[in-house]
């Protein structure tokens, strides 16, 4: 025999499908637009380059605080 399921499971799968089609509705969600390739390959590059920019920025700060360092490690070596 096969074990009957109870009638909380059930319910509680149907109310979660449920909850969740009606939050995507309600979210005012930009409907999808296909962009071309062109459009892509121009995102891709602007993201790109925003990435860069982050880390020769990051680079910039890793260099200063290795600059002072050694500033403080050249005074102690000293004393």
């Amino acid at each position: 025999m096969k074990p009957k399921k109870a009638a909380h499971e059930a319910t509680a799968r149907t109310s979660i499908a449920t909850n969740a089609v009606t939050t995507t509705s309600t979210t005012g969600r930009k409907p999808w637009i296909k962009k071309s390739h062109v459009e892509l390959i121009v995102a891709q590059v602007e993201k790109l380059r925003d990435e860069v920019t982050k880390k020769e920025e990051e680079l910039a700060q890793s260099k200063k605080q290795l600059e002072r360092l050694d500033e403080v490690l050249k005074a102690i070596e000293s004393t």
